[in-house]
């Protein structure tokens, strides 16, 4: 079924140039983060003096409420708390609890699970539906650098352990991987976590943003890691859990579990992207790789109404014509690079 082709109980929603609609928003709480991964938010330039987004120029919990309530009147069904990192916000419980008041079917979350320790219980509890840890490789000293010095393997896995007690019995683990830099720990990691309701998903390293200095043969495609794999775990193929699921999924033949594998590189999934971003400063995104947004929170805070927010965000989603990564490959090595938002502005 086609985003045209909805049942007649279902109220239409706007489409962007390709048809997509519009169902999950990732919301960016905070832009700040207790990691330094090289990738995204280098030591050299996020140092101590460095200066964040002040707390009045963030978006409170009230206009992030408010805006994921519009977001939902034009199709939104899933929504996805990321930074930075989310757990920096001491008050995100409460937070969660409001959004889950919403008509929404989920409520996930992007940590590096460093404080996850301490607050899975009260996430469980006020509503969080799932949960996706970012770990790059459980060797101390691939992690180490990876993390820009920052943080501990053990205090990531015990922010695990406190998520499975919690009641968060299926976390989803996400892996950049890099030639040369963690591609050899994929398998470690694997090994760990076969067993497990835990799913690990292998993403190609992306360009993400403007500072990770980006080049083609830093990447480790899925077909390549799924070769080392089953030279070791045969798997297979498993349908997707719904229409537009980013990773392509595999289960061991053993029993021992499911992995996937998000191949933005080598095998883009723009015709079924369904998502907006929301920075922490109030501006829309739609595309991780978009080159310019759209602010909410001045004409928010100047008065606009729910009906005026909602008709901004659907009139830049029907001119929505995103597919980046599609691109990606047909542009010329001498075209200038494109100045893209940055990760840590609208999370991964």
């Amino acid at each position: 079924m086609s985003d045209r082709e909805v049942p007649a109980s279902v109220p239409l929603v706007p489409l962007d140039i390709f048809d997509r609609g519009l169902r999950d928003l990732r919301i960016s709480l905070i832009d700040r983060c207790n990691f330094r991964c090289p990738y995204c938010m280098p030591e050299s330039e996020f140092h101590q003096d460095y200066q964040f987004l002040r707390r009045e120029n963030r978006l409170t919990h009230d206009e992030i409420v408010r805006l994921a309530g519009v977001a939902v009147k034009l199709g939104v069904d899933k929504l996805r708390l990321t930074g930075g990192e989310p757990l920096l916000d001491r008050q995100l419980p409460a937070l969660v609890a409001r959004l889950a008041q919403l008509p929404v079917s989920d409520i996930a979350m992007t940590t590096n699970a460093m404080l996850l320790d301490k607050q899975a219980a009260a996430l469980k509890q006020a509503g969080l539906t799932r949960i996706t840890v970012s770990l790059d490789s459980l060797n101390p000293d691939v992690f180490h650098r990876l993390s820009g010095g920052r943080g501990a393997v053990d205090q990531v896995l015990a922010g695990i352990d406190a998520a499975e007690r919690a009641g968060f019995d299926a976390l989803k683990i996400n892996c950049v991987v890099q030639n040369g830099i963690n591609d050899h720990t994929v398998l470690d990691l694997l090994a760990h976590f076969r067993h497990t309701r835990h799913v690990v998903r292998l993403i190609e390293f992306m360009d993400v943003g403007n500072r990770n200095n980006w080049k083609a043969d830093q990447v480790v495609t899925s077909k390549a890691l799924l070769a080392r794999i089953e030279a070791l775990w045969p798997v297979t193929p498993v349908a997707p859990n719904y229409r537009g699921e980013v990773a392509r999924r595999y289960q061991y033949q053993d029993g021992a579990g499911e992995i996937g594998f998000i191949s933005s590189v080598s095998a883009p999934f723009c015709g079924s992207c369904h998502r907006a971003r929301l920075a922490a400063d109030g501006t829309l995104y739609t595309c991780l790789f978009a080159t310019q947004g759209t602010r909410l929170l001045e004409p928010m805070r100047r008065g606009a109404t729910d009906e005026e927010l909602q008709q901004m965000i659907e009139r830049v989603w029907q001119k929505r014509d995103d597919r980046y990564s599609e691109q990606r490959a047909s542009r010329e090595p001498t075209e200038r690079p494109l100045r893209k938002v940055e990760m840590y502005r609208v999370g991964g």
